[in-house]
């Protein structure tokens, strides 16, 4: 609705009742004179006007002559207090005010309900009060009866909207808002529903179950039944990114490539803890992306505020910890191992010596290691030759050791290879295998020759280990007094 002319006629064709009809009705109520608009209209159809909507676009100043066409007649006292007008002269004299700015969209659609032939029409748009203030207003207006021809009174009615139309604002900001958080939070977020996995399990629990945990290791099924059974309802853009996918239909078709292996026995836990009534649940997992590689995952389950009866709504938070695995992998692999040599380090040493003497088996064999020649090495060729030395050394226990027994560097130039309850025949291969290898890494490498001297002793079960440790650094240091000797025969 935006009137061009005014004209107050009280004393119109409809005689006394129509001043009493609009006094009593609770909103506003314009009654406007549409007859030139209708004549108008005319006109641009035998012009071959077809598309009102494209003919009013491309030229506005067309829509302002339609608004000129239509006579304000009378309004009510309704309309003069939501306008803040003291009398129909000053709202009549003051129109520019009222109707103003963004009604433009709102009239067109006015307009183009006429013009396809309807009798009524219904829009909502933007009014303002002569003090300024904006209104949302609904506005539906009707051809009155035996004016049908002419359009000459049209009956409109205003309901301020306003208050409406904020709460819907504020509704749809935090719509917004939350939205904005879910899509461009910088972890991956999971909207799945959780309500056939409820059933499933309020079926079991019905069934006289108690005992969920050994329910499961009897039926393993039931759990794969209960993972098949999670429907996915949204990812966030952090997920698509994270696991690889192009799209949301490109993640969803691919989760049990996803979801593998190692993650049963962790959904298993998480149907456990959810049985014993737990809602909100963290746990680490190990996903994979879509091109294969494995991720870290920390996982958090919540139930949403609201839903806790149904499990119908439910997030997860994935956030990716691969990067911090692997640093505290490296970190605990810095603990137990030395850096040059790549063998367990002295920190392992103590610890494997106290686990065999508590547990075993027996007997176990102590083998005491250490270079003849890392001295010499160093003075004659420097510190990286001795640590060549020191890395060709680490080679030749970690293979003769093998998976079986582990081999550790437990000082400048000493190593040891404990091998908890070894035959004797394993503690002679694995003798034979150190020399053997020596003599070949020898013929592989140039520089100084490695060069050992060993002791091994045994330990049984109820002896203290570090008797045998020091037989077997006895054995060696006389192997090595040995060495020594015959340098300085063959030398003289």
């Amino acid at each position: 609705m935006q009137p061009g002319n005014t004209q107050n006629s009280h004393a119109d064709t409809w005689g006394t009742t129509l001043p009493a009809f609009f006094e009593i009705m609770p909103n506003s109520l314009w009654l406007e004179d549409y007859s030139q608009l209708f004549e108008l209209f005319a006109q641009w159809r035998a012009n071959g006007v077809s598309d009102l909507r494209a003919y009013l676009e491309a030229d506005v100043s067309r829509v302002a002559a339609c608004s000129a066409c239509i006579k304000v007649l009378l309004v009510n006292q309704k309309t003069l207090n939501m306008f803040k007008a003291s009398s129909f002269d000053e709202l009549a004299g003051r129109l520019g005010e009222v109707l103003r700015d963004d009604m433009l969209e709102a009239h067109i659609d006015e307009l183009e309900q006429l013009w396809a032939g309807n009798e009524q029409f219904e829009s909502k748009s933007v009014n303002y009060t002569l003090e300024g203030e904006r209104l949302d207003v609904l506005i539906k207006a009707v051809v009155l009866p035996d004016h049908e021809k002419r359009w000459d009174r049209v009956l409109v009615s205003l309901d301020n909207i306003t208050a409406l139309e904020v709460a819907h604002e504020q509704v749809a900001k935090q719509e917004r808002y939350a939205t904005g958080i879910f899509e461009y939070a910088p972890v991956s977020l999971w909207v799945e529903d959780f309500s056939r996995i409820k059933a499933l399990l309020d079926e079991v629990r019905e069934r006289g179950i108690t005992d969920f945990r050994t329910f499961t290791d009897v039926h393993p099924d039931f759990v794969e039944q209960c993972m098949a059974e999670i429907r996915v309802l949204d990812v966030n853009q952090y997920t698509l990114d994270m696991f690889k996918a192009d799209s949301k239909p490109d993640l969803l078709v691919h989760l049990p490539d996803i979801f593998r292996d190692e993650m049963l026995p962790h959904f298993r836990e998480q149907l456990i803890d959810l049985w014993e009534g737990k809602l909100f649940i963290q746990r680490e997992v190990l996903n994979y992306a879509l091109d294969g590689t494995p991720l870290n995952i920390h996982l958090q389950f919540s139930v949403f505020a609201g839903h806790e009866a149904s499990w119908d709504l439910v997030l997860l938070a994935l956030t990716d910890i691969t990067a911090r695995k692997k640093a505290e992998a490296y970190l605990e692999y810095l603990g137990k191992h030395d850096v040059l040599t790549k063998l367990k380090n002295r920190a392992f040493f103590v610890d494997e010596l106290n686990r065999v003497e508590r547990k075993g088996p027996f007997p176990a064999t102590v083998v005491m290691i250490d270079l003849n020649n890392l001295k010499d090495a160093n003075d004659t060729h420097g510190h990286a030759a001795g640590d060549a030395l020191l890395r060709r050394a680490g080679e030749v226990l970690a293979q003769a050791a093998g998976k079986s027994f582990h081999a550790m560097r437990i000082g400048g130039d000493e190593f040891a290879i404990i091998m908890p309850g070894a035959t004797e025949e394993e503690r002679e291969l694995l003798l034979e295998s150190i020399e053997q290898l020596i003599e070949l890494n020898n013929q592989f490498y140039s520089g100084p020759p490695l060069q050992m001297a060993i002791g091994w002793a045994l330990c049984q079960k109820g002896e203290r280990i570090e008797a045998a440790l020091r037989e077997a650094d006895r054995i060696m240091y006389e192997d090595k007094r040995k060495f020594h000797e015959r340098r300085k025969v063959g030398r003289g």
